[in-house]
């Protein structure tokens, strides 16, 4: 909870600062961009964070927006399938993708880096190589499927975009799967200690294969709305760089990279404050060309905070400790 606030005070902050230097910042407009763009990556954020808490890594995310929002487009355009045979495929090769990197890291033990990084290279290669390196579209005539990811709803004097209650849904689910259910405390368990989660009974393996098939099954959905939003795709660009902002979300939101922490609601508000702060760097003098170079300071900032915290609460502990001993009578402690 801690956490929670202090990154919603830091979101605050930016908010404002960058409202006062620049006040079209808060412009209905802007905000509704905002709003569109933080559920799209909040889509993903979420599903690395599945895999952060259980001490993995998922590089690969953004390569799978582009090979299944490519796919999407092919299955319909060039192989003329349906509409919801096409969605069922595309989410059926992504929740592939999650079930070959948890079976390649439980099974054949290679380091989560090393699997995600080869699957970055190879998801980009398939999706250059399926489309011929030429860009994809939907065309007008699907405007009722583009409405999905571009689509809003008036709520009083202010549009919110449909985006937005796809992943709010999406991160009510999430919040009770890891909180709520055995499977959640089991995946929790699991990124704190995996020896002692797997002495006491919890099958360790088919839980990281859990955890990798959400944030695989995640980043398809990501894959067809970043896909709907632009009614465009370019093999070679789109998803580009998007696991930094799926990490950066996940860590600022509390989510510990050495695995065992993270909240949902946490990782949403992180999302946010990435949008802000890109937004922010679009909107005001700063050189847009940084904008890379602060998300990598953020997650920096994010990591040595982590520490930071994890050094003071093990302090607490060990002095706690020591208090507590110091108050046991010599005599018990010589009959000991």
């Amino acid at each position: 909870m801690k956490k929670i606030i202090g990154i919603s005070a830091l979101l605050i902050t930016v908010c404002l600062l960058t409202w006062i230097i620049e006040p079209k910042f808060m412009t209905p407009y802007n905000l509704r961009n905002m709003v569109r763009l933080a559920s799209l990556f909040g889509v993903i954020s979420i599903g690395v964070a599945f895999v952060i808490i259980t001490g993995g890594i998922d590089l690969s995310i953004g390569s799978t927006i582009g090979l299944t929002g490519c796919l999407l487009s092919l299955f319909m355009n060039k192989h003329g399938m349906s509409v919801p045979a096409s969605l069922l495929l595309v989410m059926f090769f992504a929740l592939l993708i999650g079930l070959t990197h948890g079976l390649l890291i439980t099974k054949m033990k290679l380091q989560p880096f090393i699997v995600t990084l080869c699957g970055l290279l190879i998801y980009r290669g398939l999706a250059r190589w399926l489309t011929g390196d030429e860009t994809q579209g939907f065309g007008q005539d699907r405007a009722d499927l583009l409405k999905v990811a571009n689509g809003t709803l008036q709520i009083g004097s202010f549009e919110l975009p449909y985006p937005f209650f796809i992943t709010l849904a999406i991160a009510i689910i999430a919040a009770v799967f890891l909180n709520r259910t055995i499977w959640g405390r089991y995946l929790l368990a699991l990124g704190r200690n995996e020896q002692a989660a797997r002495f006491s009974g919890i099958n360790t393996d088919r839980m990281v294969i859990l955890a990798y098939v959400i944030c695989a099954g995640l980043g398809g959905v990501g894959g067809i709305l970043f896909a709907l939003e632009i009614n465009s795709m370019q093999p070679s660009a789109q998803g580009n760089f998007y696991e930094l902002y799926a990490i950066a979300g996940a860590v600022l939101g509390g989510c510990s990279l050495r695995g065992g922490e993270g909240s949902i609601l946490g990782v949403l508000i992180g999302t946010v404050l990435i949008i802000v702060l890109r937004n922010a760097v679009n909107m005001t003098k700063f050189a847009t060309q940084l904008e890379f170079a602060i998300m990598g300071m953020v997650i920096l900032f994010g990591v040595m905070t982590d520490e930071i915290v994890r050094r003071v609460a093990l302090k607490r502990r060990a002095a706690k400790s020591a208090a507590d001993v110091a108050q046991i009578p010599p005599a018990v402690l010589e009959t000991k």
